[in-house]
């Protein structure tokens, strides 16, 4: 890995470069990875990583350009020089009206103070172990899996004077499980991003997977059902909580993507949306973001009203918004219903999409169904096939969810979410 004296280096080039302003951000990793071919470690390495992300900006009457590209940190003075020198002339090409950058805080300290450091084999050992004790049958098992355990160390430099550093763990699983019934197998994969490893959810989520493995094997294709209420379970519910997350930032505001006014009723009335500094078990804790600012816990809607907006030095400023931040971790809570509660009544709850998308600018919703739960009369059956479709401006007025909670890596969200009244298209 590089030393100081690379960064010195860097930084000489920067200084001389012309630039008018500019920000550094050092990323540092060390890791180590796991291949697995169904339990059987197959291979294993570390891996030792270091790199410079550079940004310079440059001032013309009012306006600022900016321009960034990776330095590698084993580059030579010349090579250093040719990427800066380049930056600056890609930065004169941009006109964005003027803004400034973060300045230093007066009790950030100094950089690296307070770091430490992450256990990777700890982490890794926990891991291996979660995975292995899979509840496998003879029809669904664990094919093959690979695990990536990370400490992640950032130290962020600008020209206004701010060194701060920053290290936590995030971590990936990718695994691919297979279900089998007579001579019809079937494959799913997932990946999961967190911190460290909790094996309690990452062998609830595998089983859980292992069930949707086995039903899609016994699926009736999707009814034409037009209206439904869709009940969402897994992953894709973060796409739907994600839509508010958008609307509420800066850069959508302020290019008008986003109408949404502080004060305003934009939610579920029970709705409560903040950002999180530390959020157990996320990849991203880390205590600043990308452009040094200190991260803060900070309500967004309450009681269904947005009350702040969040997002980048840049757009924060063109809204006049003092002590911006980009976020790295977001609560969804307010809910009071039970699951049980949230399934009364008919209902399709889809767990596996082919791809479920909701635009953050149009509210429009899409979804290919891969495997659903049809609920009618008391009657339960496995579905597959067709899509279902909507708009968040419809679905919000009725939309439910449970008091329970479940965490996707930066996102923390209610367990269970009902839309009631999306539009289901059968397969048939």
């Amino acid at each position: 890995m590089a030393d100081n004296q690379a960064l010195n280096k860097l930084l000489q080039v920067l200084k001389a470069s012309g630039a008018d302003a500019w920000e550094v951000t050092d990323i540092q990793e060390k890791g180590r990875e796991f291949y697995l071919i169904r339990h059987k470690l197959d291979q294993n390495r570390a891996r030792n990583l270091e790199n410079f992300l550079v940004r310079v900006y440059r001032k013309f009457d009012g306006f600022l350009g900016s321009a960034s590209a990776p330095v590698p940190a084993d580059a030579e003075e010349e090579e250093m020089k040719r990427i800066v020198a380049g930056l600056c002339q890609d930065a004169s090409y941009v006109r964005n009206p003027f803004y400034t950058l973060n300045q230093p805080e007066p009790d950030a300290g100094k950089a690296g103070e307070g770091a430490g450091s992450v256990d990777l084999a700890s982490i890794s050992g926990d891991f291996l172990r979660a995975l292995s004790s899979l509840p496998e049958t003879p029809a669904e098992d664990l094919n093959s899996c690979e695990v990536f355990v990370t400490e992640v160390r950032k130290r962020f430099l600008n020209s206004e004077g701010i060194d701060v550093t920053t290290v936590y763990p995030s971590s990936m699983v990718e695994a691919v499980v297979n279900a089998r019934k007579g001579s019809h197998e079937i494959e799913l994969y997932r990946m999961y991003r967190c911190g460290t490893c909790d094996s309690v959810q990452l062998t609830r989520d595998l089983t859980e997977t292992m069930r949707y493995g086995r039903d899609r094997l016994r699926t009736e294709p999707t009814p034409m059902l037009g209206k439904a209420d869709l009940i969402l379970t897994t992953d894709a519910a973060c796409e739907v909580y994600s839509y508010f997350i958008d609307r509420l930032s800066c850069s959508l505001v302020y290019r008008g993507l986003s109408d949404w006014k502080t004060g305003a009723s934009v939610a579920p009335a029970e709705m409560c949306l903040r950002t999180a500094v530390f959020l157990p078990n996320s990849s991203r804790n880390g205590a600043y973001d990308p452009e040094g600012a200190r991260i803060r816990d900070l309500a967004l809607i309450e009681g269904g009203k947005a009350v702040s907006y969040w997002g980048s030095r840049q757009f924060s400023q063109y809204l006049n918004l003092q002590d911006s931040f980009q976020a790295s971790n977001f609560v969804v809570s307010g809910g009071s219903a039970s699951p049980e509660e949230l399934r009364e009544g008919n209902w399709l709850e889809v767990v596996e999409f082919s791809d479920f998308d909701v635009d953050s600018v149009t509210g429009d919703i899409a979804g290919e169904i891969r495997l659903g739960y049809l609920h009618q009369e008391g009657r339960t059956i496995p579905v597959t096939g067709g899509s279902v479709s909507g708009n968040m401006s419809e679905l919000i007025p009725e939309m439910r969810f449970s008091a329970d909670s479940r965490q996707y890596d930066t996102l923390l969200i209610p367990s269970v979410t009902r839309l009631n009244g999306a539009t289901v298209t059968g397969a048939v």
